[in-house]
């Protein structure tokens, strides 16, 4: 979409040194299908007919983007598109002309997005775009769950932990917090099914539900042991190809010879291609900062989530397509 930059914004643009932040934000402008996502909000977005003239929609869903890919709150993104430029000219900000968007208005339209799901909109839109350029294939499924940490702390007006969250043990350690559960493409690395639970939710019991229905193999590690024989996977009368790692235990307690390195090669190669699950994980957790849920509830963290994964998604498309 075309833009006419500001002065100020053109003198930013001359400075010898491109940013990260920069480049980052200007390939996001370009791999972004900005149409197909305003689509999704449009027919639910204030149309200004009484009170206040609403922001415009772009805009809006450019800040929003922008809170997402920083981990920032209302309040720190309010103050931080007053301080950045490269925001200021993501945003399509002239500060000289007008104002930055209030906490209180980013609230109200993440409230407009979960109030409609339309964040599964934007993670579907974005899906669907990615497939018509043949970068979403259906033949093979990854299914992995990472981790949230949640506040354990009871400092609060109610003097409790978030109900709906729950601790669970990982190894010899005990985590607080939620599981996001994905299912991504075996040989894109998009994530095509998000689902959310507390962190005591078993893996397996969300196999079924992050199957798209068309793959033909599925990889995962040994807490997906004995998916396959589920009654809601047997329930699909599908043939598929599990391809689930054996037990540690199991393997090393073999006998040392030729059977026990060939099992050992067998679990390397199905490791090699279950470690691109990884990849979603990684971009969300490291590259968007979100190790911790910043919002009370499994579903205004699962609204969330379905945006992060969508965006990361964005971000594992345009390295495909230079690759």
């Amino acid at each position: 979409m075309t833009h006419q930059p500001s002065f100020s914004q053109a003198e930013f643009a001359t400075k010898k040194k491109t940013t990260r932040r920069e480049k980052f934000l200007a390939r996001m402008e370009e791999v972004i299908p900005w149409g197909k996502l305003l689509a999704v909000i449009e027919p639910h977005y204030p149309k200004g007919e009484r009170g206040r003239p609403p922001i415009g929609l772009e805009r809006m869903l450019r800040v929003y983007f922008l809170q997402q890919w920083y981990g920032l709150a209302d309040e720190a993104l309010e103050d931080a598109l007053y301080d950045s430029q490269a925001l200021q000219g993501f945003a399509r900000i002239d500060l000289a002309a007008e104002g930055v968007p209030d906490a209180t208005t980013l609230l109200k339209f993440r409230r407009l997005l979960e109030t409609h799901d339309l964040c599964k909109g934007l993670f579907a839109a974005i899906n669907a775009d990615l497939a018509a350029r043949g970068l979403l294939l259906r033949e093979g499924t990854l299914v992995d769950a990472t981790l949230i940490a949640a506040p354990s702390s009871t400092k609060n007006q109610k003097k409790e932990r978030d109900p709906e969250m729950h601790q669970t043990k990982k190894g010899n350690q005990w985590y607080f917090g939620m599981k996001a559960h994905i299912g991504a493409d075996r040989d894109s690395k998009l994530v095509h099914t998000v689902a959310v639970t507390a962190a005591n939710v078993a893996d397996i019991t969300k196999t079924s539900e992050l199957l798209h229905g068309q793959e033909q193999q599925v990889h995962a590690d040994a807490g997906y042991t004995g998916a396959e024989k589920r009654a809601e996977i047997v329930a699909l009368e599908r043939k598929i190809d599990w391809q689930i790692a054996g037990k540690r235990g199991t393997i090393k307690a073999l006998a040392e010879g030729v059977e026990k390195e060939a099992i050992q090669a067998i679990e390397k190669a199905k490791a090699s291609v279950r470690a691109f699950v990884e990849h979603p994980f990684h971009i969300v957790k490291n590259l968007f900062r979100h190790r911790k849920v910043r919002y009370r509830g499994l579903a205004k963290n699962g609204h969330q989530l379905y945006t992060l994964f969508g965006l990361a998604n964005v971000v594992i498309g345009s390295r495909t397509a230079t690759a």
